[in-house]
């Protein structure tokens, strides 16, 4: 064919997977195996990302690559831009390209990209696995992390409880919470974090008012944060905003963040004088922070 027809077509048919890219909304295709040289149907369909460790989908993906091992699915689209984007979030790979540009070029710069795509696709899937197993399942007997420690939820619809609906045993670690055992999920999630909303902010006031003193400063405001990836912010006003999941932390890494938000009613910057000022109370601060960043909470759903 013609390059300048070819060029047309590709303008004209952008969503059309090239031979060696067949679209992923094709019922099913012809793949010669690699290590046996047959051909072999497979079904195609939009998935996020397959069992196989090799084949990652787009739930939108309208082309396919091959990247080194890995079979791409991924959704593309033209627009009003100047090159070629790529980015990889939950869904996968997501490719933007102008209106101009042939789908030879596009491919081309995906087989360019292909180390950075494969290892961000890669890292998308550890991290939604992770992610599953952190997930807590909302039901009697469920167990999750609180100053550190596995707390335990207990349904215990025979008692009432004064506050809120809940009382921790401090002995056994359990939350008995007065809610019939046929609760539904998000009945049990929702009385959980209302508790673990309280205790933090009853925590926070406590360690704000202990590590004030020692940074030479005064908070005048503490506010909760449900912030998906920041644990706390100051103003120089003297607010404090601090994440609420900090309880699911061991005392001392929370500490860290309290310490490190009221560090900051004094050096509103990350400049060495900032870290200094946070040494000068909290001596490990950096291995309570490397524990911040390793030790992921659980994934609340």
């Amino acid at each position: 064919m013609h390059p300048l027809l070819r060029f047309t077509l590709d303008l004209f048919e952008p969503n059309q997977a090239q031979d060696h890219a067949p679209s992923v909304q094709d019922a099913s295709k012809k793949i010669v195996n690699p290590v046996s040289g047959r051909t072999q149907s497979r079904a195609l369909t939009p998935l996020v990302m397959s069992a196989d460790a090799a084949h990652f989908r787009h739930p939108r993906a309208s082309r396919e690559i091959r990247l080194a091992h890995a079979l791409i699915g991924y959704e593309f689209k033209r627009g009003q831009r100047r090159s070629i984007g790529f980015s990889v979030g939950p869904d996968g790979l997501a490719v933007r390209a102008p209106k101009w540009v042939p789908l030879v070029e596009v491919d081309a710069a995906l087989q360019a990209k292909a180390p950075w795509i494969l290892r961000k696709l890669q890292e998308s899937r550890e991290r939604h696995a992770q992610l599953a197993a952190q997930a807590i399942t909302w039901c009697d007997g469920a167990s999750l992390p609180y100053l550190g420690q596995a707390l335990t939820i207990k349904l215990d619809p025979e008692r009432r409880f004064a506050a809120g609906g809940a009382e921790f045993d401090e002995v056994t670690l359990t939350l008995h919470i007065s809610l019939p055992h046929n609760a539904s999920p998000d009945q049990i999630r929702d009385r959980v974090q209302a508790w673990l909303m309280q205790q933090a902010k009853w925590i926070f006031q406590q360690r704000l008012d202990h590590f004030a003193p020692r940074v030479g400063v005064q908070w005048k405001k503490l506010s909760l944060s449900n912030a998906a990836t920041r644990w706390g912010s100051a103003r120089v006003d003297g607010s404090i905003r601090l994440n609420w999941r900090l309880v699911h932390f061991r005392l001392s890494v929370l500490d860290y963040v309290v310490a490190h938000e009221l560090s900051h009613l004094r050096v509103m910057d990350h400049s060495p004088r900032f870290w200094d000022t946070v040494r000068a109370v909290v001596p490990d601060y950096a291995a309570l922070r490397q524990q911040l960043k390793s030790e992921a909470p659980p994934h609340w759903r």
